[in-house]
């Protein structure tokens, strides 16, 4: 049986049925069933605390509405924070029912999206901005910051397009746990190159969180990218594809690695698809990683149906039924880090431009910059994101122009031009590395467990890696186990049975 389409409610209406919704939140905590005993008055103080909190957020759009929104906001988030305290107490209260307070807080998210309603125009590093503020600035910083540009998508709000369903929370774990490097490094990286890629979605009236979001999941930001299938650069294009938007080679470059160019042709695609599925943003995400024919197929005249419809994800290959989630989870965290005790690093991105006083390749610029402006990982990968035509280890002669974050054109001036880092940076660049004839490789010794005849089931358990189940079986490899379950990139999942070699 089809699983129901997601409730998307809308703000407007959660606001005109907010004083109802707390009443019924109230009722609900006094009532009680012939087959539940009555809520302990721990347990009614704490719904108590919940409606009060759905009251406080009516405060804080009224207190937009008077144009205060210095104190709306303010009200707004104690509002959010007193939720999160009283879903945790409630956790640990007999009877108590924390899926109550998720709820609300999840609705209220979406209430604030909706931020042009309560007049806070926050930028997406959660900081309060104003439209006059961006006087006199360039690239990312001359961009605007009003939230419609990161929270609607063809003038719908973005909010009510997410489900949150099991699947986006599950993969909002993943992006809070294991996958938490990748979004800081998505984010930082992102930044750097923002001001290059969202004015094409902003041109198509397509939300920001969802530019972040794919890149997180594609490529993290990593412009020079390839998948083992061919697809290439920061969003990913296959070729043909990128040659149907116009990412076609010049000059011998791939024009799927230039990030203004690859965002110019992703907004083209998501427009393009998103008009052929009527705002269905799932179901675009599952084409643009699944193939947009097989979804027609899958989807037929139905541009309504869920993506998680078992008529249609169960059709899908467990790459796109785990893809769309994670991008959707992405996007969800652009647009509330903190609500999710998560803070992305500041990042000072404007751009701006070196001009070589001595040739260097990138690589070397890389060693003499150092840990210039606090960067402890290094200058390499904003480096080449933002030069993508140019080799990193070709050396480019003086006179050349890189494009760089504004904040290193001081440090280049006093650490690249003169002085021992240069020095040092070309003598390790200009390294000899002794070449070693090839030799047939030796045929590999016998494996002490079979996997064709001596196997044995593993589910996996949440918290399981691939890594850590093989050294549990002392006697294959991660390799001999990902083959054996048809594995791509070691991704596995709690439930998910898995074949394995049997010792000897």
């Amino acid at each position: 049986m089809p699983q129901p389409v997601p409730d998307r409610v809308s703000p407007l209406r959660v606001l005109r049925a907010a004083p109802l919704f707390a009443a019924l939140v109230a009722l609900g905590a006094c009532s009680s069933t012939p087959n539940r005993p009555a809520p302990t008055p721990q347990v009614n103080a704490l719904y108590t605390q919940l409606d009060q909190a759905s009251k406080s957020y009516e405060t804080a759009l009224q207190q937009a509405r008077e144009g205060d929104s210095q104190a709306a906001a303010q009200t707004a988030s104690a509002t959010l924070d007193q939720l999160k305290q009283g879903a945790a107490q409630c956790s640990t209260v007999a009877g108590c029912d924390p899926q109550r307070f998720f709820s609300v807080y999840d609705r209220l998210l979406r209430l604030k999206d909706g931020g042009l309603s309560i007049g806070d125009d926050v930028d997406v590093a959660g900081e309060q901005t104003s439209e006059g503020s961006n006087a006199g600035k360039t690239g990312a910083a001359s961009l605007p910051e009003a939230q419609r540009s990161v929270t609607l998508l063809h003038g719908q709000k973005l909010s009510e397009l997410i489900a949150m369903n099991g699947p986006v929370k599950a993969a909002l774990e993943m992006w809070l746990t294991q996958w938490r490097p990748n979004l800081m490094d998505a984010w930082v990286n992102y930044q750097y190159m923002r001001y290059q890629m969202w004015p094409a979605y902003q041109n198509r009236d397509l939300p920001e969180a969802i530019l972040f979001g794919i890149m997180a999941k594609e490529s993290g930001g990593k412009v020079h990218a390839v998948s083992r299938s061919g697809a290439a650069g920061p969003l990913q294009f296959m070729y043909a594809t990128g040659m149907r938007f116009g990412l076609g080679t010049e000059d011998g470059f791939d024009e799927r690695f230039d990030p203004a160019q690859a965002a110019r042709a992703n907004a083209e695609y998501l427009d393009e698809q998103l008009r052929i599925f009527n705002n269905n943003l799932e179901v675009t995400l599952a084409a643009y990683n699944g193939g947009e024919g097989r979804m027609r197929r899958l989807v037929g005249d139905d541009t309504s149906t869920s993506f998680y419809d078992p008529r249609i994800y169960n059709q899908l290959s467990q790459e796109t039924r785990d893809y769309v989630p994670a991008v959707l989870a992405a996007a969800w965290l652009f647009l509330h880090p903190d609500s999710y005790n998560l803070r992305f690093p500041k990042v000072d991105a404007t751009p701006g431009s070196i001009t070589l006083a001595r040739p260097a390749s990138l690589t070397e610029l890389t060693v003499c910059l150092g840990s210039a402006g606090g960067l402890a990982d290094g200058w390499f990968r904003t480096l080449r994101n933002l030069n993508p035509r140019l080799d990193p280890q070709v050396s480019q002669p003086a006179g050349v122009k890189l494009v760089v974050p504004k904040m290193l054109e001081k440090p280049y001036g006093s650490r690249c031009v003169s002085g021992p880092w240069p020095i040092l940076a070309n003598d390790l660049h200009t390294a000899v590395v002794p070449v070693v004839p090839s030799s047939p490789t030796p045929s590999p010794a016998p494996r002490s467990a079979s996997s064709s005849s001596k196997t044995r089931n593993y589910t996996v358990k949440r918290g399981d890696t691939l890594v850590g189940i093989v050294r549990k079986i002392g006697c294959s490899d991660v390799q001999e186990v990902a083959e054996m379950n048809g594995i791509k990139h070691q991704h596995i999942k709690p439930g998910q049975v898995l074949r394995l070699p049997t010792c000897r």
